[in-house]
Formats: C-alpha cells, structure tokens, sequence
C-alpha cells in the first residue's frame, strides 16, 4: 500500500539508524519469534543475520545484476518490459533508477535469460538468478512461519503457503540508481535527490538486499525518515499490504523511499513474495474477535494488484479494502 500524508509533510526528521530492529537467526527459538512480531507491530520492517545463505549465491547474483546494468542501453532494452529506465509503475511516477522486473519462477527466468545473455552465453545469469531467488523464497518462508507461530495462529504455514503455491505471483526486483555526483560536484547540494519515491509494497513480505551504499530509509510515521545502514551480514525484511491484512492490522506495512545521494551506484535486491492471482486474502480466524472485528474486507490478490498499479505513488490503496466497522 503506499499512504498519502493527510497534509504536506513540511519539514522531516531523520533519525538514527540504529534503532532499527536486529534480529538473530541463531537465537533461541522463542527470543527470536517474539522479536519478529514485535518489530513487524512497531515498525514493519527489521533486519535478520545469522540467515544462512551463502555468501556465493548472494555475490553471484549482485555481479550478475551489475554486469546486466552496466550493458550499453540499446542492450537493456532488448529486456523490455522487463527492464525499464526512470519511469515507475504505470501513471507517470519518475525516479532516479533504472531496473530489471523478474517473475520469481523458473521458466519466465530462463525466458528472460535468453535475451539477457544474448551475447555473453557463458554468464550463467539464468543459474545465478535462480539460486539467489529460491534462497530468499526459503527465507521468507521461514521469517513467515515463525511470524504465524508468534501470533498463536495454528496452520503456521498459512502465510508460507501462498508463496510455496506453483501459482504463486512473486517477483524478484533489481532497482539501479547511478550516482548523482562527480568529483567535480563536490561543494553540490544536490546530493539528496529521492531515487524512489515513498510508498509501501503492496505484497505479503519483502526480502531485500543492496551493495554497500546507502540510501533506502523507512518511515513509521509520517514525517519521520530513518536511515537503513547497508550491512553486508544481514538482509532487510519489510511487511507488506497483504500481511497487513492477513494479521489484521496487527503487522504494519512500512511506507520507505530510496534516496540518491552518493558517489557510487546504489543496487538493491528485492524479494517480493506474493500469492498467486486468485488468492483470497483474509485474516485467520483466530486474528478476527468480538474485541478486534476484521478491519479488512475478502479480496483477491488480483482485485488487490489490479487497484495497487492503477494509482501513483502516494495514493491510498488499503483504505479501499477496509470493512465497514460500526
């Protein structure tokens, strides 16, 4: 969902970032559920380390993501629609980015790895693209079992299981934003451009990674931005509108930008695990009481996609969702 502010935000505070949430894999097993529900409640988004994927899987598959955007434009483009330049979404949304769109399944990967590498055979983007996409599908199953299990929900795999679906409609996201600034901008103060605009994902749970240059911050409130520290150990995990309702309410889905402000390209790596199209999205029973009624209507993920992409960024989506509470 991405939330419009209920008046012009005028001035922001960028707070520290080491109030962002940690989590370690490795902990015990209760110490470790009871920080993942109190992260996705207080801010929707958290970090998690001791992950478990190789260090490999994860190089392989930025080297393939830099050398595809490092490729002349005329070569990019043989990607399209995958690959787009600038343009976000489908209403005239603008960004400082460039980026390769993937459906996260085997078969449209090894489609677009076709034109990918046309001419260079040998660069196994295919294989690279694979692996680094089922790993973090593992993951965030993983990340969302033991959410349902902190939420007392029996089927603990009832929110993994739309992503595990065969028909499920997740995609792997490669956003670029090439540095603003040259040596010769130094005394610039223009360092400080939104590479993509403040919105919020509209799937269940987002897996993202990006190289060592910073840029992505979250806002838990409006008018409050905090800084992601790119971390090399960790991958950053964000709630998304679907999760939102599947706790009803309970997990928030964090609004978050990425900014443009450095030197050096900034990539970043997104996991967005999505149900398949005809998936009704409803909290689980035991989420829905007398003293907490269901804040959403039933819908499917593809009414839910179908009215994310026909509006910009910044628009209310969820609020067209809600259930009428008397």
């Amino acid at each position: 969902m991405v939330l419009a502010s209920p008046k012009p935000i005028r001035s922001e505070r960028i707070l520290q970032s080491d109030v962002i949430p940690i989590v370690d894999l490795k902990g015990e097993r209760c110490e470790v559920i009871k920080q993942i529900v109190k992260a996705s409640e207080e801010y929707g988004f958290f970090k998690v380390i001791n992950h478990g994927i190789n260090d490999e899987i994860i190089d392989k598959m930025e080297e393939a993501g830099f050398s595809f955007f490092a490729k002349p434009m005329s070569q990019k483009k043989q990607a399209s629609p995958a690959y787009g330049c600038n343009n976000i979404g489908f209403n005239g949304d603008i960004g400082e980015v460039e980026y390769l769109l993937l459906n996260a399944n085997t078969s449209s990967i090894a489609q677009i790895s076709k034109t990918i590498s046309i001419d260079d055979p040998h660069s196994n983007f295919r294989y690279k693209v694979s692996s680094y996409t089922e790993a973090v599908k593992e993951l965030a199953c993983e990340i969302l079992e033991l959410m349902a299990e902190g939420l007392g929900v029996p089927d603990t795999k009832v929110f993994s299981s739309l992503i595990r679906d065969i028909d499920s409609d997740s995609v792997l996201r490669l956003n670029h934003y090439p540095p603003t600034l040259t040596v010769k901008d130094n005394n610039s103060t223009s360092n400080n451009k939104v590479g993509f605009g403040e919105h919020s994902d509209p799937q269940i749970l987002t897996i993202l990674r990006s190289n060592d240059v910073p840029g992505l911050q979250i806002s838990p409130q409006h008018g409050l931005w905090i800084p992601v520290n790119p971390d090399p150990s960790a991958f950053c995990l964000n709630v998304g509108d679907v999760l939102e309702v599947m706790t009803n309410g309970r997990f928030v889905s964090v609004r978050h930008r990425a900014m443009t402000n450095s030197y050096k390209s900034r990539m970043s790596m997104a996991y967005f695990g999505a149900p398949p199209l005809n998936a009704c999205i409803v909290a689980p029973p035991i989420l829905v009481t007398p003293h907490r009624p269901s804040l959403f209507r039933p819908f499917s993920w593809a009414d839910y996609k179908k009215a994310t992409y026909s509006l910009r960024l910044g628009d209310t989506r969820i609020q067209l969702f809600r259930a009428n509470i008397s």
